[in-house]
């Protein structure tokens, strides 16, 4: 018998199961769907939200021939035959030949395209741009990151997010009532709450619990009865590498908590189990920038050293700058003013709209910018004392709001201090 994550495998755009913001009524891929102009993107968002289940989708609607790799185990050979074969492809349906294109080109799907090398990429790059193939590549990892430029060039990045209560609760309630092997069991869900926790927004992790729990014998879902499983099965329900998500998890919340020995635990399981060292670098960037901030600048250059000096050593020694910088970050006062800040600060750019710049703040490169009193009465800083002259710099309908406020490291008290020893105000 399948598993009942495949024996659920939504087959038309109205069976999918959340991502309304891609494929909604008139959201940008269903738009493109129904027009059958597809082109090459490649879909980003962590694992079990329908990345591979949407490319099949839109392959079967649009009656493309679809091929699909996997960067695991696919090499540039492959590759080039694959595209091969979707050149024949096109050429038998359609009769177009070399150096034309075809708005009905067969799709290439390439799950994990980050664990592809910049040659295997490369390879790519000719038939997206002829339209020999229409690529659609998945990733859980940043693809600014991890795919060639000149291939993310050719491509659109659509953002999958993780599915939400509500989406979960639909596939939950989908299982019980339409699959008939579950619901030859007479399954019965009392509690919900252990069930959507352990799945972390993840649809085969949700439906992986479900089959786990039905497959144990029991005829209850409920929070006692879903937690004794995981626990007495720990990897059951963690099927394609899954489990480095919720490590890293963990790994991180270590080092946000201050605790060391825990973070460097963390790191050796990542380390023993093959992670990609790499990506373990660039969540110690985003530490250090989050949870560390302006506690302790410092910390950032630690861990762009870190990253740096991994690609200049590489493994098994890059094990070492790791460790130097998981608990040089573990051990570092913590702020996350500046992460605060900047989310305060897209909140009310979203509710505000479009403030003007005073009038002062802009540059008057013509005469009539001049005539308008664009730059007039603007105080340059460095021709007062301590470099500082008092004027306002925020919209005039934001005059007064405080973004940042500094937490109770001394770094940032000392900022503090020298703020209100300028404005003489409590800014």
């Amino acid at each position: 018998m399948l598993p009942l994550a495949e024996r659920l495998r939504p087959k038309t755009l109205d069976d999918y199961i959340g991502q309304k913001h891609l494929v909604g009524e008139g959201a940008i891929l269903r738009q493109m769907i129904e027009n059958g102009n597809l082109s090459s993107f490649i879909l980003w968002g962590p694992p079990g939200v329908g990345k591979t289940t949407l490319a099949k989708i839109i392959a079967h609607q649009l009656e493309r021939p679809f091929y699909t790799l996997s960067a695991v185990t696919s090499g540039v050979k492959e590759v080039r035959e694959v595209i091969d074969k979707a050149k024949r492809s096109a050429q038998m349906q359609s009769g177009i030949f070399a150096g034309q294109t075809d708005s009905r080109s067969p799709i290439l799907f390439i799950d994990e395209i980050h664990r592809f090398s910049k040659s295997q990429q490369d390879s790519l790059l000719g038939a997206v741009e002829e339209g020999t193939i229409t690529l659609i590549g998945a990733t859980t990892e940043n693809p600014s990151f991890e795919v060639i430029n000149p291939l993310l060039s050719r491509c659109q990045i659509y953002v999958l997010k993780s599915l939400d209560k509500e989406d979960l609760l639909e596939l939950l309630h989908r299982a019980l009532t339409q699959d008939e092997h579950i619901m030859s069991l007479g399954v019965e869900v009392r509690e919900t709450e252990s069930i959507l926790r352990y799945s972390g927004g993840d649809a085969r992790k949700l439906l992986n619990i479900i089959e786990l729990v039905t497959n144990s014998g029991a005829k209850v879902i409920d929070n006692e009865t879903v937690t004794k499983q995981l626990q007495q099965n720990p990897v059951a329900y963690d099927k394609d590498g899954e489990l480095h998500y919720d490590i890293i998890s963990a790994f991180i919340k270590s080092i946000r908590g201050s605790d060391p020995d825990a973070a460097i635990y963390w790191l050796a399981r990542m380390v023993a189990a093959g992670e990609d060292p790499k990506f373990i670098a660039r969540r110690l960037v985003i530490s250090a920038s989050e949870d560390i901030g302006l506690a302790n600048p410092n910390a950032m250059l630690v861990a762009n050293a870190c990253f740096d000096t991994l690609t200049k050593i590489g493994w098994p020694e890059g094990r070492i700058p790791l460790a130097m910088a998981t608990v040089y970050l573990a051990t570092s006062q913590k702020s996350n003013s500046a992460y605060l800040a900047i989310d305060k600060a897209l909140q009310t750019v979203e509710q505000t709209g479009n403030q003007p710049v005073p009038l002062h703040l802009r540059n008057a490169p013509t005469k009539l910018m001049e005539e308008l009193g664009y730059k007039e009465g603007y105080k340059y800083a460095h021709d007062f004392p301590n470099h500082f002259v008092k004027q306002q710099f925020l919209p005039d309908e934001l005059q007064g709001t405080k973004f940042w406020e500094a937490q109770g490291s001394p770094q940032e008290q000392k900022m503090a201090e020298w703020m209100k020893f300028l404005w003489k105000t409590d800014k």
